[in-house]
């Protein structure tokens, strides 16, 4: 490969062709390879390198805390949870769809894993996402009235392709918090998909979030079209399921993520109460 040649490659981000191109020049000359089959190489790679670098940022982007995936996810040890059901909802219909998903329950049962996992397939099936927990959430939006800057985050927040909102509970916040929290889920019905986790029945977010009304006309968003999970199970920060959760992986790029597995996953366990609203 020239220095013309080398510099043309970084000048253009072709990283990928920069790595490989003298080994394929010179097996392309030992092959007796075409043009065509030659440029094809050497374009599937940089493509593949392009996705892998477009994934890994959108990870990075979407600060993700949970180690499990939806392969580490410990199924077994968790039997108020519906394989089932959660590998239907990484098909990602409901992203397609701006639904939501609310997991219910209480401390440890895994909601945030679940959370992290859905948003993880997201990220891979080319979705832009976010992972926040509620408490950061309310902090930044009042931030965000200091220097009136709170329309710009909603507007920053809903276009979120995936957002997941992590531990609503009992919170103490003020009036102007909830009412830019309404507006960004307002935003966000039937534009945009959101997942919240929770320990909290809907019928207690007035509680932490006040003004009654207000919390009625947002549930009333929220749940239109809301896939709501209610886990009923142990908690998995006992120290015998500490080995249960590997360090995340990261995947490999290439097309939508295969979720065919979903056929063959186990049935809902007795022990799950889920409805959709």
């Amino acid at each position: 490969m020239t220095d013309e040649i080398s510099q043309l490659l970084k000048a253009l981000r072709l990283r990928a062709i920069a790595d490989m191109l003298d080994t394929e020049l010179s097996n392309a000359e030992k092959q007796e390879m075409s043009y065509q089959e030659l440029l094809s190489r050497l374009l599937r790679a940089q493509w593949h390198h392009h996705q892998q670098s477009a994934l890994e940022w959108r990870i990075d982007r979407a600060k993700l805390p949970e180690k499990w995936t939806l392969e580490t996810f410990p199924f077994k040890q968790q039997p108020g949870v519906s394989q089932r059901q959660i590998r239907a909802f990484a098909e990602l219909d409901f992203v397609a769809k701006a639904e939501n998903i609310v997991l219910i329950g209480p401390t440890g049962v895994g909601k945030t894993g679940l959370a992290s996992a859905l948003l993880l397939k997201a990220l891979q099936n080319g979705h832009r996402g976010l992972f926040i927990r509620a408490q950061d959430l309310f902090d930044e939006m009042y931030a965000s009235l200091a220097d009136r800057s709170s329309r710009k985050l909603v507007t920053s927040l809903a276009r979120i392709e995936l957002l997941v909102i992590d531990e609503m509970g009992y919170l103490n916040l003020r009036p102007e918090q909830t009412n830019i929290f309404f507006k960004l889920m307002e935003d966000r019905y039937r534009r945009r998909a959101t997942i919240i986790t929770t320990n909290l029945e809907f019928d207690e977010w007035h509680q932490f979030l006040g003004n009654k009304p207000l919390v009625e006309a947002l549930l009333s968003r929220l749940l239109h079209q809301c896939h709501t999970v209610h886990i009923n199970g142990p908690s998995l920060r006992e120290p015998q399921n500490a080995s249960n959760a590997r360090p995340l992986q990261k995947p490999k790029s290439g097309a939508r993520a295969n979720t065919d597995d979903a056929k063959t996953a186990q049935n809902a366990s007795p022990s799950e109460d889920v409805s959709r609203t």
